[in-house]
């Protein structure tokens, strides 16, 4: 979907190249300028479907590589802190006049301003100042973070790519590129609107353990009699009734009514000491496909063999890695992206093409 779009990744950790490979993936040319590593280091697998250079951004060589990259570039991804890029002397306004087309994209945690601009942080750190982690868990725990997905992924990368997308569209209709600043304190803050939404509905009306995703007996997960854990999702009446049939409890008189806030730490307690008599397989058993809203928890390697992600393919093997396949799918297709590259694979290839020494462009005709 993406063919002739060509991006030039500045390597970092999580949510920069994260953002580039899902790019990758949907079809875009990504030169990933990587630092030269130990002989045999592993590639990542964030690496998938790019092609590998190497090269010293602190070297007048390394920075004139980027440079030339940029000059037909539709995107740059980096994930420095504020400023580095600038003292490396590859910050937007040098980019821009080599290229005024280009859309420089910026990923970190706090944004390029701010009181927090410069300050280190991951993925937990990002989400807890946005209000993001909150709702995480129950009251007698401490919240616990989804490792990267909510912020490094759902917060930062995706909504990069978005923007990126955002901005090249613009530079094809004005020939004008921007700067994209993706941070996961804004990322994560937007994602939160859908939940913002449902205090509309008096869904969410306090604080943790108050409300119906973590307080309820129809909306919660369940650990089993064998240590695995099982989730529910009734909250629809028509669903719930058809919980308390497949339970055999419509007839009982405590459960009649859904919404009696009062009596949902009871009924909590009875679903936990029910679902505690069963394993896993056998509520899945009686409960999946159904319109229940039900799902096993279940862990990426038991993910890759339930039938349903079979079915469809989400996940495959290569060399020994599991991974997951390029999402959304286009017209049905199901798509194996390209593989890792070695550290540095392409970089003989790409100097060649950008000395004049190789045929082709530096840039894959896709």
């Amino acid at each position: 979907m993406l063919s002739g779009i060509k991006i030039v990744e500045i390597c970092g950790i999580g949510p920069g190249p994260f953002c580039a490979m899902h790019l990758a993936d949907l079809g875009a040319d990504v030169i990933a300028v990587e630092r030269e590593a130990a002989p045999g280091a592993p590639s990542t697998l964030l690496n998938r479907g790019k092609r590998s250079v190497v090269a010293d951004l602190k070297t007048a060589e390394g920075r004139e590589l980027v440079l030339q990259l940029v000059d037909e570039a539709d995107a740059l991804v980096e994930g420095m802190r504020p400023g580095v890029m600038e003292r490396l002397g590859l910050g937007p306004e040098v980019c821009a006049a080599r290229n005024p087309r280009l859309v420089y994209g910026r990923m970190t945690g706090w944004g390029q301003n701010g009181p927090l601009a410069q300050a280190a942080g991951h993925d937990n750190n990002y989400i807890a100042t946005s209000g993001a982690l909150y709702y995480s868990g129950t009251p007698a725990e401490p919240p616990q973070s989804a490792i990267t997905l909510v912020g490094d992924v759902g917060g930062g990368a995706l909504y990069l790519a978005v923007g990126l997308l955002a901005g090249i569209l613009k530079a094809r209709s004005t020939g004008k590129g921007t700067v994209v600043d993706a941070s996961i304190v804004d990322g994560s803050a937007h994602m939160m609107q859908l939940l913002l939404a449902t205090r509309q509905k008096g869904l969410v009306t306090g604080g943790r353990g108050e409300n119906v995703h973590d307080s309820s007996h129809f909306f919660a997960t369940y650990r089993c009699a064998d240590g695995h854990f099982i989730t529910l999702g009734s909250l629809e009446p028509q669903f719930y009734a058809l919980l308390l049939e497949k339970l055999g409890l419509q007839g009982d008189p405590r459960f009649t009514q859904q919404w009696e806030r009062s009596r949902w730490p009871e009924l909590h307690a009875h679903f936990t000491e029910l679902f505690a008599s069963r394993t896993r397989d056998a509520w899945s058993a009686l409960l999946e496909g159904t319109d229940v809203c039900f799902g096993p928890v279940l862990s990426p390697t038991e993910a890759a063999q339930h039938p349903h992600n079979v079915a469809r393919g989400i996940y495959f093997e290569r060399d020994g890695l599991l991974q997951s396949r390029p999402a959304p799918r286009f017209d049905g297709e199901v798509v194996t992206p390209g593989a890792l590259p070695q550290r540095g694979a392409h970089t003989a290839q790409i100097l060649a093409a950008l000395q004049g020494e190789a045929p082709a462009s530096v840039w894959q005709q896709n």
